[in-house]
């Protein structure tokens, strides 16, 4: 099963916001794929496109913004509130991306000054995760 959802944060200034889009594996707990950009359909796309195809069947959980509906297979996506549970791990990893990098912090002076610095402080993050994470297979 694979959990999604999106994170706010900025290049430069508020004004210049950007949304990483990232998929969880709930068994692993491993970031199988992720992208930044704008809140849209195109983006949501490029998410998709960066699953790999292993786990393009499997069933999949996220809230109810309209671009996974778009994008996502309805066959196996399911759009869910934050009550239900169904994202509570990727929410949770959320929050440590905000707690552990200092430029997701909402309010902060640690803010990336370039599109390719931020993308390289949440691809660190992200590896450093994957790396750490133990599970039972």
């Amino acid at each position: 099963m694979l959990e999604l959802d999106e994170l706010w944060s900025f290049v430069q200034n508020k004004a210049n916001p950007r949304w990483t889009w990232t998929v969880q594996c709930r068994r692993t707990r491993q970031i199988i794929a992720y992208v930044i950009g704008d809140r849209s359909a195109v983006t949501c796309q490029r998410l998709w496109a960066g699953v790999p195809e292993e786990y393009r069947q499997c069933q999949s959980y996220s809230d109810f913004w309209e671009a996974y509906q778009k994008v996502w297979p309805p066959e196996t996506h399911v759009a869910v509130g934050k009550e239900s549970g169904e994202t509570s791990h990727m929410e949770r990893w959320n929050n440590t991306l905000r707690q552990r990098v200092g430029r997701y912090v909402r309010k902060t002076l640690s803010f990336s000054k370039s599109e390719k610095h931020h993308d390289w402080a949440t691809r660190f993050f992200i590896v450093q995760h994957n790396s750490s994470v133990s599970f039972e297979a």
